[in-house]
């Protein structure tokens, strides 16, 4: 692993649960990770009620924007966490990965989003301790 870690969350969409990752990880870790988050099939735009959820939060994601997932980002990652995207996520020999399984967030209300959104950070908490101390 690098002298600073890096990790790519990856959704299909990149609009919601990868997006609240990566705010999640970039709030929590202090500037001690590289983050990353991208999609097998990017969306238009980040969902709004997971921009919300992340708002009570006091984490602001209204300028987020969904990213293709390519494999120039996989290979500069030293963690790959994929949720709910399939085997679409390229490989390669030395990077961690693992498979975060979450509801989608997509067509939810806050009410559904709010329990996805916590334990997003539960995961990403453990992932800082687990890279960082």
């Amino acid at each position: 692993m690098s002298e600073k870690p890096s990790v790519l969350f990856v959704c299909v969409h990149n609009a919601g649960r990868s997006q609240m990752a990566a705010a999640y990880l970039s709030e929590l870790g202090g500037g001690r990770i590289e983050v990353r988050s991208a999609g097998s099939a990017p969306g238009d735009q980040v969902n709004p009620v997971a921009v919300a959820a992340m708002a009570e939060e006091g984490i602001d994601m209204s300028a987020a924007i969904p990213k293709i997932l390519t494999p120039d980002a996989v290979e500069a990652s030293d963690v790959v966490i994929t949720m709910g995207c399939g085997d679409v996520c390229p490989v390669f020999p030395g990077t961690r990965y693992e498979d975060w399984v979450l509801d989608d967030p997509a067509g939810q209300g806050i009410d559904a989003v709010r329990p996805i959104r916590d334990e997003i950070r539960a995961r990403v908490a453990a992932l800082i301790a687990d890279l960082v101390g």
